[in-house]
C-alpha cells in the first residue's frame, strides 16, 4: 500500500472519495509522523483525537453517500495564530500561554467544514515577529533540511510560518495554514521547498487570527504543490461580515482553472529586484525561471518598480506601529499571563507583565512602533510610511498595464543556520526584501520551489499577481512547477 503521508491534498481527498482508503487511516499515519518528529519542534500543541473525529466524521459520509467537501479527508496543521475552540492558542507568547478559546476562527471553521481535520497547532515567530522562527516562546523549529557535505547545523525553516513549513516539508502534514503579513508565508515555503501563497488582502477572513498587523495580515495555505494550495485556498476563503476588511466577492473555482499554457500572458522583470548581494544561485533560479515561463508561451518583459528600495524601511515603520497598537490589549486584565509583583498598582501590574510576557524581539517592535506614532515623530514617519506605501501600490499599477504577473525571486539567499543572523535585526529584516512590496499593495503572491542551491538546499522563485488575480499567480506558479520538475525533499534525521 502507498505510504500514506507522502500523499499530497489532491491525492488524499481523491483517494478518499474513491475508496482507495479510509479517512482515518490517513489521520493516523500523519499523527504516527507527528509522534515522531518531536526534535524538530514543528508543533506546540498535537491534537490527533480532533485529527481522527474529523476522519471518522468523513468516512461516515462517504458511507452515506453525501456530498464530500473540498479537503474531506485530509488532517492538517493549524499555525498557532488561529483560534481553535478549546484547544490553547498561544500566538508562541508566554503572555497567551494557556489561553483557550471558546471561539473558532472563520478561517479554520471554514476548512473544517470543508473536511479537514486539525494535527495540532502548529509553532512560529512569537506574534508572527520574525523570519526565522528563532522568537517563539516554545523553542526554536528545526527545519528538516540539512547542508549536503556534512555540514550538520540546524537551519532556520523561515518565519513567522516556521512550524508550517517544517510540518509540510517533512511530511507531517500534507498541508498547513500559514499568515504572511511581510513574507511570512512565502519565505519559509522557499526554505523549505514547499509551495505557499498569499492571496489578495480580504479574500480570508482576518477574524479569529491573532493580530499583528492588520493592514497587512493575511491568511494563506502551504502545501506541497500548486494545485493543493488552490484546493485548500478555495476552501479557506470568502466572504465574512466579522471582519470589516474581507471582500464581498464570490471565490473563484481556482483549481478548476488551473492552466499551465501562458501563451497571450506577459511575465513582468524588475530590474529594481537585482540587488547588490543577493546570492548568485538565487540569481541563476531567476533566470531560470524566466526560461521556463518562455517555454510556457509567456512574454518576457523589462518592467520598473522604482519605490522598491523604500518598501522595507516603510514596511517596518507601518507594521510595527499596528503592532503597538493591536498588542496593547495584553495588560493581564482580562486572560492570559498575569504577573503581579507584591504591593503592586495597575501600572506596575502592566509592565510587569508585559515585560515576562513579550520576548525581545516583540518588545522591540513596540517599542518602535510606538515610537514612530508618537507626538513630534507622528508626520515624520508614519505619515511619510505611508505615502511611500501608496507609491509602491501606484508602481505595481503601472507595471500591470504592461504585464500580467511579475517574478522574482522569493528570498536573497537560501536557508541559513540558527543564530547566523539572530544577533543582527536588520539582517534578518533584509529577508523579506524580496517579499514585502507585495504584502504593502496587498497583492496575491506565492513561492514556488524552483531547485537546489550548491549546498543542496531548496531555493524558492516568486510570482506576483494583480488584485485579485489569483488564478494568474497559481497558472503561472504550475508553469514553472511542472518545468523545475522539483522532487527533492530532507532525507530523515530526526
Amino acid at each position: 500500500m502507498t505510504d500514506l503521508t507522502s500523499l499530497g491534498v489532491a491525492a488524499i481527498r481523491d483517494g478518499v472519495a474513491k475508496g482507495d482508503f479510509k479517512a482515518v487511516e490517513v489521520a493516523e499515519a500523519f499523527n504516527a509522523n507527528v509522534v515522531g518528529a518531536k526534535a524538530l519542534n514543528a508543533f506546540i500543541v498535537d491534537t490527533p483525537d480532533m485529527a481522527i473525529e474529523a476522519a471518522k466524521a468523513v468516512d461516515a459520509d462517504k458511507a452515506a453517500g453525501r456530498t464530500l467537501g473540498k479537503m474531506a479527508g485530509v488532517p492538517i496543521g493549524m499555525k498557532d495564530l488561529f483560534c481553535t475552540n478549546g484547544v490553547q492558542t498561544t500566538a508562541a507568547s508566554h503572555i497567551l500561554e494557556g489561553f483557550i478559546p471558546t471561539y473558532e476562527s472563520t478561517v479554520s471553521s471554514n476548512l473544517w467544514k470543508a473536511g479537514a481535520g486539525m494535527l495540532g497547532k502548529l509553532n512560529l515567530d512569537q506574534f508572527a515577529m520574525g523570519s526565522s522562527n528563532e522568537t517563539s516562546y516554545f523553542g526554536n523549529v528545526i527545519s528538516p533540511w540539512r547542508r549536503c557535505g556534512g555540514d550538520n547545523a540546524p537551519l532556520a525553516p523561515g518565519g513567522s510560518s516556521g512550524g508550517s513549513s517544517a510540518a509540510v516539508s517533512a511530511r507531517l502534514c500534507p498541508a498547513a495554514t500559514g499568515t504572511d503579513t511581510g513574507g511570512s508565508i512565502r519565505q519559509p515555503a522557499a526554505f523549505t521547498g514547499i509551495t505557499g501563497i498569499k492571496p489578495t488582502y480580504g479574500r480570508c477572513s482576518r477574524w479569529g487570527i491573532v493580530a499583528f498587523a492588520s493592514s497587512l495580515d493575511q491568511a494563506g495555505p502551504m502545501a506541497r504543490d500548486v494545485r493543493d494550495c488552490a484546493i485548500m485556498l478555495e476552501a479557506m476563503a470568502g466572504f465574512d461580515p466579522k471582519d470589516a476588511t474581507s471582500l464581498d466577492l464570490p471565490v473563484p473555482e481556482w483549481e478548476a482553472g488551473l492552466n499551465s499554457d501562458l501563451r497571450g500572458k506577459k511575465v513582468g522583470i524588475p530590474k529594481e529586484y537585482r540587488m547588490d548581494g543577493t546570492d548568485a544561485d538565487i540569481l541563476n533560479s531567476w533566470d531560470n525561471g524566466i526560461a521556463w515561463l518562455k517555454d510556457a508561451g509567456a512574454e518576457i518583459v523589462d518592467i520598473s518598480l522604482p519605490h522598491t528600495k523604500y518598501a522595507l524601511p516603510a514596511y517596518y515603520i507601518i507594521a510595527p506601529a499596528e503592532a503597538s497598537s493591536n498588542l496593547a490589549r495584553y495588560d493581564g486584565v482580562r486572560y492570559g499571563l498575569r504577573e503581579l509583583p507584591d504591593g503592586a498598582g495597575l501600572q506596575e501590574m502592566y509592565a510587569a507583565t508585559r515585560a515576562a510576557g513579550f520576548g525581545p524581539e516583540v518588545r522591540r517592535r513596540i517599542m518602535i512602533g510606538t515610537y514612530v506614532l508618537s507626538a513630534g515623530f507622528y508626520d515624520a514617519y508614519y505619515t511619510q510610511a505611508q505615502k511611500v506605501r501608496t507609491l509602491i501600490a501606484q508602481d505595481f499599477e503601472k507595471a500591470f498595464e504592461n504585464c500580467d504577473v511579475i517574478l522574482a525571486p522569493t528570498t536573497p539567499t537560501a536557508a541559513f543556520a540558527l543564530g547566523e543572523n539572530s544577533e543582527d535585526p536588520l539582517a534578518m529584516y533584509l529577508n523579506d526584501v524580496f517579499a514585502v512590496p507585495a504584502s504593502l499593495a496587498g497583492l496575491p503572491a506565492m513561492s514556488v520551489p524552483a531547485g537546489l542551491n550548491k549546498d543542496g538546499l531548496p531555493l524558492g522563485l516568486q510570482i506576483i499577481g494583480n488584485a485579485l488575480d489569483e488564478q494568474g499567480v497559481l497558472n503561472a506558479g504550475l508553469a514553472i512547477e511542472e518545468r523545475a520538475g522539483f522532487v527533492a525533499k530532507p532525507e530523515k534525521w530526526w
